[in-house]
Order: C-alpha cells, then sequence, then structure tokens
C-alpha cells in the first residue's frame, strides 16, 4: 500500500485544488483550541497542518507517503512531520494530543479497528478526533451505483453513512460523537468525538 501512496503522490501536481475546502478548513478551526497539542494524520502535503499551527500550541503531521512529506517540510519548513507506517502503531506515547485532525483518510485506512485504537491511544483522556470522510448515503449509491464511489482498483475501502460513521466511533468508546452531512449534495461527513 506504502508504494501506491509513494507513486500517487509522485504522480500529483505540485498545486493542489482540495475539494470542500472552506467547509473542511472551517470545521478543522472550530475544533482547535489555542492550547491543544494536534496530529494531523494522513496530513499529505501539510496544507491542513499548517492552518493548525496558526490556531494550536503545537502540531505534528504524519502520512505513509515520503513524497508527500517531502511537499509538506518544504511548504512548512518549522513544522514537525514524519512518516508512518500503513496500518501500523502511531509513533507517539499515550496521552499525546488534544486534537487528532484526520480529513479524507478514514475511508483508506484497512485496519480501521487498530487505527481507530491508535487514535484513543495517542489522545488525552478528554481528547478530540475531528475528521471527515465522503458520505456514501444508501439513496446516492441505489441511483449512481457502487462503482462510482468504490472502483474496483480505487483506494477507498470503506464507504461511511452518518449513521455507520457514528456506530464505529462509538463502538470504539468515544463520547459525544457528533456526525453531520455537510458541503454540497451533503457529499461529506463532518465527525467531532471525545475520548
Amino acid at each position: 500500500m506504502r508504494d501506491y501512496y509513494e507513486e500517487l503522490w509522485e504522480r500529483l501536481p505540485e498545486s493542489l485544488r482540495y475539494p470542500d475546502l472552506r467547509v473542511r478548513l472551517d470545521f478543522l478551526r472550530d475544533n482547535a483550541l489555542p492550547g491543544d497539542r494536534a496530529l494531523d494524520l494522513g496530513c499529505g502535503d501539510g496544507a491542513f497542518t499548517g492552518e493548525l499551527a496558526a490556531a494550536v500550541a503545537e502540531v505534528v503531521g504524519v502520512d505513509v507517503a515520503e513524497a508527500a512529506l517531502r511537499r509538506a517540510r518544504a511548504r512548512h519548513p518549522s513544522i514537525e512531520f514524519r512518516r508512518v507506517e500503513f496500518d501500523g502503531p502511531l509513533p507517539f506515547d499515550d496521552n499525546s494530543f488534544e486534537l487528532v485532525w484526520s480529513s479524507e483518510v478514514i475511508e483508506h485506512v484497512a485496519d480501521t479497528a487498530r487505527w481507530l485504537s491508535e487514535i484513543r491511544r495517542v489522545l488525552a483522556p478528554g481528547g478530540r478526533l475531528a475528521l471527515t470522510t465522503p458520505n456514501h448515503g444508501r439513496a446516492a449509491i441505489a441511483l449512481r451505483g457502487l462503482e462510482r464511489y468504490s472502483e474496483p482498483l480505487g483506494d477507498h475501502l470503506h464507504l461511511y453513512t452518518r449513521r455507520s460513521l457514528t456506530e464505529v466511533l462509538h463502538e470504539f468508546g468515544f463520547a459525544p460523537v457528533s456526525v453531520r452531512r455537510a458541503a454540497r449534495l451533503h457529499r461529506m461527513l463532518l465527525a467531532s468525538a471525545v475520548r
């Protein structure tokens, strides 16, 4: 899987257009507090990490692709960025962060149980998870077909609805959990959850 993301980041243009950027940035800012130690999990080229750095006390960005991290480091040389293993443990102590931000990542994770367990482990008690993911409501899938949202050779491994995302976060001990639909045609889910 790592090779897939390395090759993807090598092919992507330097100047990326992030879908629903304004919605995602507003959600990030709503969840970031000035004293937070924050983790940008799946930081890519650091676009959101830079925003977090302006809003919190300390931020670290992690990604599975070194090609993405090279861009992030060039863009934000004063921020710490680390490479992590795909579905591996996070290289941080227990209770290291007050906020974990993860935008458009959970749908790519093969072992969701391990991923969420690691997030809970690195979050301090009362720490918050804020994530975004595509919304795959049943009606949209019925109308447009499953292939539109999960191509056989694509990298979206999981499709989430508001209900399924709420349930999985509750199952891993997050409470309270809030999941809402956002963006044009409600195509995105914004989830916040407390450890």
